[in-house]
Protein backbone atom coordinates (compact mmCIF):
# COMPACT_ATOMS: atom_id res chain seq x y z
CA UNK A 1 0.00 0.00 0.00
CA UNK A 2 1.42 3.70 -0.62
CA UNK A 3 1.90 6.10 2.02
CA UNK A 4 -1.15 8.37 2.57
CA UNK A 5 -2.28 11.44 4.65
CA UNK A 6 -4.62 10.34 7.37
CA UNK A 7 -6.73 13.13 9.45
CA UNK A 8 -8.70 12.04 12.34
CA UNK A 9 -11.27 13.86 13.20
CA UNK A 10 -12.39 14.03 16.53
CA UNK A 11 -8.88 12.65 17.96
CA UNK A 12 -9.19 14.18 21.31
CA UNK A 13 -11.70 11.60 21.82
CA UNK A 14 -11.94 8.06 23.56
CA UNK A 15 -12.30 6.65 19.62
CA UNK A 16 -9.89 9.10 18.17
CA UNK A 17 -7.26 8.31 20.28
CA UNK A 18 -7.61 4.87 19.82
CA UNK A 19 -7.79 5.60 16.16
CA UNK A 20 -4.14 7.25 16.96
CA UNK A 21 -3.19 4.41 18.50
CA UNK A 22 -4.29 1.31 15.94
CA UNK A 23 -2.42 3.65 13.02
CA UNK A 24 0.62 3.44 14.93
CA UNK A 25 0.66 0.10 16.49
CA UNK A 26 -0.13 -1.25 12.94
CA UNK A 27 2.16 1.29 11.30
CA UNK A 28 0.02 2.20 9.14
CA UNK A 29 2.06 3.57 5.66
CA UNK A 30 1.30 7.38 6.17
CA UNK A 31 2.38 10.23 4.47
CA UNK A 32 1.15 12.47 7.08
CA UNK A 33 -1.05 12.76 9.54
CA UNK A 34 -3.46 15.30 10.72
CA UNK A 35 -5.37 15.81 14.08
CA UNK A 36 -8.19 17.40 13.98
CA UNK A 37 -11.10 18.74 16.70
CA UNK A 38 -13.26 21.60 17.90
CA UNK A 39 -12.85 24.66 19.27
CA UNK A 40 -12.59 22.97 22.50
CA UNK A 41 -9.35 21.31 21.74
CA UNK A 42 -7.82 24.33 20.22
CA UNK A 43 -4.07 24.44 22.20
CA UNK A 44 -3.81 21.00 23.24
CA UNK A 45 -1.47 18.66 21.66
CA UNK A 46 -1.87 14.54 21.24
CA UNK A 47 0.97 11.95 21.54
CA UNK A 48 1.83 10.03 18.13
CA UNK A 49 5.32 7.72 17.43
CA UNK A 50 7.00 9.76 20.32
CA UNK A 51 6.14 13.44 18.84
CA UNK A 52 3.17 15.35 20.46
CA UNK A 53 1.23 16.60 17.31
CA UNK A 54 -0.81 20.42 17.95
CA UNK A 55 -4.39 19.42 17.56
CA UNK A 56 -6.07 21.72 14.49
CA UNK A 57 -9.21 23.16 14.77
CA UNK A 58 -11.86 21.30 12.57
CA UNK A 59 -12.64 23.74 9.49
CA UNK A 60 -14.24 23.73 5.86
CA UNK A 61 -10.62 23.50 4.58
CA UNK A 62 -9.28 21.21 6.78
CA UNK A 63 -9.10 18.28 4.42
CA UNK A 64 -6.87 19.56 1.25
CA UNK A 65 -4.16 17.00 0.62
CA UNK A 66 -5.78 14.35 2.71
CA UNK A 67 -6.28 10.65 1.34
CA UNK A 68 -7.91 9.24 4.25
CA UNK A 69 -10.38 10.83 6.85
CA UNK A 70 -11.42 8.98 9.89
CA UNK A 71 -14.52 10.70 11.92
CA UNK A 72 -15.22 10.10 15.19
CA UNK A 73 -17.07 12.96 16.44
CA UNK A 74 -20.83 12.29 16.24
CA UNK A 75 -22.95 12.51 13.60
CA UNK A 76 -23.64 15.77 13.28
CA UNK A 77 -20.06 16.95 12.56
CA UNK A 78 -19.73 13.52 10.09
CA UNK A 79 -23.30 15.16 8.66
CA UNK A 80 -21.14 18.72 8.05
CA UNK A 81 -17.69 17.44 7.25
CA UNK A 82 -17.75 14.42 5.80
CA UNK A 83 -19.08 15.82 2.20
CA UNK A 84 -16.58 18.17 2.33
CA UNK A 85 -14.26 15.76 3.25
CA UNK A 86 -15.41 13.71 -0.32
CA UNK A 87 -15.20 16.63 -2.23
CA UNK A 88 -11.52 17.54 -1.03
CA UNK A 89 -10.46 14.03 -3.00
CA UNK A 90 -10.65 12.00 0.76
CA UNK A 91 -12.51 8.68 1.31
CA UNK A 92 -14.06 8.72 4.77
CA UNK A 93 -14.35 5.90 7.24
CA UNK A 94 -17.09 7.27 9.44
CA UNK A 95 -17.69 6.27 13.03
CA UNK A 96 -20.83 7.69 13.91
CA UNK A 97 -24.30 7.03 12.80
CA UNK A 98 -24.92 9.58 10.37
CA UNK A 99 -24.57 7.60 7.56
CA UNK A 100 -25.22 3.86 8.24
CA UNK A 101 -28.57 3.09 7.73
CA UNK A 102 -28.06 5.26 3.73
CA UNK A 103 -29.17 2.43 0.58
CA UNK A 104 -26.12 4.98 -0.96
CA UNK A 105 -23.35 4.24 1.86
CA UNK A 106 -21.87 1.06 2.23
CA UNK A 107 -21.36 -0.35 5.63
CA UNK A 108 -18.98 -2.14 6.56
CA UNK A 109 -17.27 -4.98 9.04
CA UNK A 110 -14.31 -6.00 7.00
CA UNK A 111 -14.36 -9.81 8.51
CA UNK A 112 -17.89 -9.95 7.31
CA UNK A 113 -18.86 -7.55 4.18
CA UNK A 114 -15.24 -6.39 2.80
CA UNK A 115 -16.97 -6.45 -0.81
CA UNK A 116 -18.99 -3.57 -0.09
CA UNK A 117 -16.34 -1.39 -0.08
CA UNK A 118 -16.18 -1.49 -3.49
CA UNK A 119 -19.44 0.31 -3.92
CA UNK A 120 -18.18 3.32 -2.00
CA UNK A 121 -19.00 6.60 -3.17
CA UNK A 122 -16.27 8.59 -0.78
CA UNK A 123 -18.00 7.49 2.38
CA UNK A 124 -17.79 4.18 4.51
CA UNK A 125 -19.58 3.32 7.36
CA UNK A 126 -18.87 1.57 10.62
CA UNK A 127 -21.24 -0.07 12.61
CA UNK A 128 -22.45 0.35 16.23
CA UNK A 129 -19.71 -0.96 18.71
CA UNK A 130 -22.39 -3.98 19.82
CA UNK A 131 -23.35 -4.81 15.87
CA UNK A 132 -19.76 -5.22 15.29
CA UNK A 133 -19.51 -7.62 17.83
CA UNK A 134 -22.63 -9.52 16.85
CA UNK A 135 -22.28 -9.76 13.13
CA UNK A 136 -18.63 -11.18 13.43
CA UNK A 137 -20.23 -14.30 15.41
CA UNK A 138 -23.37 -14.86 13.55
CA UNK A 139 -21.15 -14.51 9.85
CA UNK A 140 -19.61 -18.33 10.15
CA UNK A 141 -23.10 -19.60 11.44
CA UNK A 142 -25.41 -17.80 8.35
CA UNK A 143 -22.40 -19.53 6.06
CA UNK A 144 -23.46 -23.05 7.45
CA UNK A 145 -27.15 -22.36 7.31
CA UNK A 146 -29.17 -19.13 7.00
CA UNK A 147 -30.40 -17.63 10.27
CA UNK A 148 -33.93 -17.41 10.73
CA UNK A 149 -34.15 -15.71 14.01
CA UNK A 150 -31.79 -13.87 16.56
CA UNK A 151 -31.81 -12.90 20.31
CA UNK A 152 -28.97 -11.22 21.84
CA UNK A 153 -28.29 -9.38 25.03
CA UNK A 154 -25.57 -6.71 25.56
CA UNK A 155 -23.60 -6.02 28.04
CA UNK A 156 -21.74 -2.56 27.27
CA UNK A 157 -19.03 -0.79 29.05
CA UNK A 158 -18.59 2.65 29.91
CA UNK A 159 -16.66 3.17 27.21
CA UNK A 160 -19.55 3.03 24.96
CA UNK A 161 -20.43 6.44 25.92
CA UNK A 162 -16.84 7.97 25.02
CA UNK A 163 -14.43 9.77 27.52
CA UNK A 164 -17.32 11.08 29.01
CA UNK A 165 -19.05 7.58 30.04
CA UNK A 166 -15.39 6.34 31.44
CA UNK A 167 -14.62 9.71 33.53
CA UNK A 168 -18.24 9.34 34.85
CA UNK A 169 -17.43 5.97 36.21
CA UNK A 170 -14.45 6.99 37.48
CA UNK A 171 -16.08 9.72 39.42
CA UNK A 172 -19.40 7.80 40.89
CA UNK A 173 -16.60 4.84 42.04
CA UNK A 174 -14.92 7.65 43.53
CA UNK A 175 -17.71 8.51 45.37
CA UNK A 176 -19.33 11.38 43.76
CA UNK A 177 -22.46 12.08 43.16
CA UNK A 178 -23.36 13.23 39.98
CA UNK A 179 -25.27 15.81 37.88
CA UNK A 180 -23.85 15.59 34.19
CA UNK A 181 -23.61 12.36 33.82
CA UNK A 182 -24.17 10.60 30.81
CA UNK A 183 -26.12 7.65 31.91
CA UNK A 184 -29.81 7.69 33.08
CA UNK A 185 -28.77 6.42 36.37
CA UNK A 186 -25.94 6.06 38.80
CA UNK A 187 -23.58 3.46 36.94
CA UNK A 188 -21.17 2.34 39.73
CA UNK A 189 -22.86 -0.90 41.61
CA UNK A 190 -24.95 -0.83 39.23
CA UNK A 191 -27.14 -1.93 35.92
CA UNK A 192 -28.69 0.17 33.57
CA UNK A 193 -30.92 -1.63 30.58
CA UNK A 194 -31.52 1.60 28.85
CA UNK A 195 -28.77 2.86 26.23
CA UNK A 196 -29.98 5.60 24.22
CA UNK A 197 -33.88 6.58 24.16
CA UNK A 198 -36.89 4.69 24.06
CA UNK A 199 -38.56 3.99 21.06
CA UNK A 200 -42.93 3.67 20.62
CA UNK A 201 -42.23 0.41 19.91
CA UNK A 202 -40.24 -0.18 23.48
CA UNK A 203 -37.01 -0.62 22.19
CA UNK A 204 -34.05 1.53 22.44
CA UNK A 205 -32.42 3.20 19.85
CA UNK A 206 -29.12 1.17 20.45
CA UNK A 207 -31.28 -2.05 20.26
CA UNK A 208 -33.09 -0.72 17.05
CA UNK A 209 -29.35 0.49 15.47
CA UNK A 210 -28.35 -3.60 16.44
CA UNK A 211 -31.53 -4.98 14.01
CA UNK A 212 -31.43 -2.48 11.58
CA UNK A 213 -27.74 -2.56 10.85
CA UNK A 214 -27.16 -6.59 11.39
CA UNK A 215 -29.84 -7.26 8.79
CA UNK A 216 -27.91 -4.46 6.26
CA UNK A 217 -24.27 -5.70 7.10
CA UNK A 218 -25.53 -9.49 6.10
CA UNK A 219 -28.50 -9.05 3.70
CA UNK A 220 -30.86 -10.79 6.53
CA UNK A 221 -33.96 -8.81 4.71
CA UNK A 222 -36.53 -9.04 7.65
CA UNK A 223 -35.33 -11.78 9.22
CA UNK A 224 -36.56 -11.29 13.08
CA UNK A 225 -33.60 -9.82 15.38
CA UNK A 226 -34.80 -8.95 19.07
CA UNK A 227 -31.98 -7.01 21.07
CA UNK A 228 -31.28 -6.21 25.01
CA UNK A 229 -29.07 -3.92 25.90
CA UNK A 230 -27.54 -3.08 29.02
CA UNK A 231 -25.24 -0.48 30.48
CA UNK A 232 -22.68 -2.44 32.92
CA UNK A 233 -20.13 -0.87 35.75
CA UNK A 234 -16.97 -1.19 34.04
CA UNK A 235 -14.70 0.84 31.72
CA UNK A 236 -14.04 -0.90 29.14
CA UNK A 237 -14.56 -4.01 27.03
CA UNK A 238 -18.69 -5.09 25.78
CA UNK A 239 -20.10 -8.68 25.85
CA UNK A 240 -22.92 -10.25 24.29
CA UNK A 241 -24.88 -13.34 24.59
CA UNK A 242 -26.66 -14.41 21.28
CA UNK A 243 -29.22 -17.13 20.83
CA UNK A 244 -29.79 -17.62 16.94
CA UNK A 245 -32.32 -20.07 14.67
CA UNK A 246 -30.93 -21.65 11.37
CA UNK A 247 -33.34 -23.11 8.52
CA UNK A 248 -31.10 -26.08 9.14
CA UNK A 249 -30.35 -28.01 12.04
CA UNK A 250 -26.58 -27.94 12.55
CA UNK A 251 -24.21 -29.78 15.02
CA UNK A 252 -22.48 -27.77 17.39
CA UNK A 253 -18.84 -29.41 16.50
CA UNK A 254 -19.54 -27.73 12.30
CA UNK A 255 -20.08 -24.30 14.42
CA UNK A 256 -16.94 -24.77 16.72
CA UNK A 257 -15.03 -25.65 13.19
CA UNK A 258 -16.57 -22.58 11.19
CA UNK A 259 -15.07 -20.29 13.83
Amino acid sequence: MSSKSVAVVGVTGAVGQEMLAVLEARDFPLSGIRPLASERSAGKTVQFKGEELPVEVLGQNSFSGIDLALFSAGASISREYAPLAVDSGAVVVDNSSAFRMDPEIPLVVPEVNSGAIAGHQGIIANPNCSTIIMVVALQPIQELSPLTRVVVSTYQAASGAGAKGMDALRRELAGEQLDDSPFPHRLAGNLVPRIDVVQDDGYTKEELKMTLETRKIMGLGQVPISATCVRVPVERAHSESIQVSTESPLDISAIREAF
